[in-house]
């Protein structure tokens, strides 16, 4: 079997084991989780941790999988699809740079630890307004779930810090997102902390693309139960699936799908070969994704009609989900103003 083979076939057990806990058909759990406090539930992140996928980045040898980054938007596709509101990719993130104790309760799902690293709206890199050290104080802003965390893993000038999530001056704002999660405005003052070694940069990198995977998963899903429809709703004693414009839409909305897909798996190729283009290519990803979803999801929700602008049909919840996910970790516009600024100095 070729090494190709060999990838195809590992990525289809992830797609496939994923769905054990992301069934993309069953919306209800994700239903009963929208504006609850924590916004997640914690028997299904064991779940998720006992499948090892938050130290799915994290080498062998520090007691994670270490395995590429093709698998890992290969697996954030399906929890796109899926809707999974659990906090893998942000835990994910703060698995790269734990070690020791702190990584082991992390997988171990003890402790969900959030990074806190952003301090205004698209910032594509670490805020430096906070100071981290022994002790913490500034304030980070659109942090995940940020109610539902153990720790925060903050990074910002002076490098990164694990602070308690219950530690003396810590407070939390919880900010509701449209899709029924949170963000968390996070205010340290002089709260004790711990210091990391380590960066965050490469983390939200991989972080920005296994997004871009989530969008792709996201628009799928809403694309195939539009299809559905499209297929079974009856006008003037026909399937609406059969009127030549509806198909044109249909068509247009397939190859956003697609482009989507190929600029994701490109880019997390490159990521995997070390390739200097990398970053620029996860922007590329990230700018498309969000665009495309947002097409595809709006889409979706007119060619249902009536019935897809109403909270109870599922459609909507996808819309949602796109309007969340394509601001989060840089929305359109500033990844493609990243992408051009890194073009032009590889072109200089």
């Amino acid at each position: 079997m070729s090494t190709d083979d060999d990838l195809d076939e590992s990525l289809r057990l992830i797609r496939d084991s994923a769905r054990g806990i992301a069934s993309p058909g069953d919306t209800r759990r994700i239903r009963a989780l929208r504006f609850t406090e924590m916004g997640f539930d914690r028997g299904t992140w064991q779940a998720i941790c006992a499948m090892g996928w938050p130290g799915l980045r994290v080498p062998e040898e520090a007691g994670g999988t270490g395995l590429s980054m093709r698998a890992y938007v290969a697996l954030a596709e399906v929890l796109g699809e899926g809707l999974v509101a659990e906090p893998l990719i942000p835990a994910a993130m703060a698995a790269t740079v734990l070690r020791g104790k702190a990584l082991e309760a992390l997988l171990a799902g003890k402790r969900i630890v959030i990074p806190a690293w952003q301090e205004r709206p698209n910032m594509l890199g670490v805020g430096v307004a906070t100071t981290v050290g022994s002790r913490v104080n500034g304030q980070k802003c659109f942090v995940p779930l940020a109610a539902g965390a153990d720790s925060f893993l903050v990074a910002g000038r002076g490098g990164l810090a694990l602070v308690a999530a219950r530690a003396p001056g810590v407070r939390i704002e919880r900010q509701p997102t449209q899709d029924g999660g949170h963000f968390g405005i996070v205010t340290f003052a002089d709260a004790p902390a711990e210091p990391v070694a380590g960066t965050l940069e490469p983390a939200i990198e991989e972080a920005t693309l296994a997004t871009a995977a989530m969008l792709l998963g996201v628009m799928e899903r809403a694309f195939a139960l539009t299809l559905a429809y499209l297929r079974t709703r009856e006008q003037f004693g026909r399937k609406i699936g059969s009127f030549q414009a509806l198909q044109h839409r249909a068509a247009d909305l397939a190859m956003q799908i697609a482009l989507t897909r190929a600029s994701v798996e490109a880019a997390a190729a490159a990521f995997d070969a070390a390739a200097p283009q990398a970053c620029a290519a996860v922007s590329r990803a990230k700018a498309r994704a969000a665009d495309a979803a947002m097409m595809v999801t709006r889409q979706a929700i007119q060619l249902h009609g009536g019935i897809g602008y109403t909270d109870e049909y599922d459609v909507g919840l996808y819309l949602r989900r796109a309007m969340v996910l394509a601001n989060s970790f840089g929305g359109a516009a500033a990844h493609r103003a990243r992408f051009a600024a890194l073009a032009a100095e590889e072109d200089a």
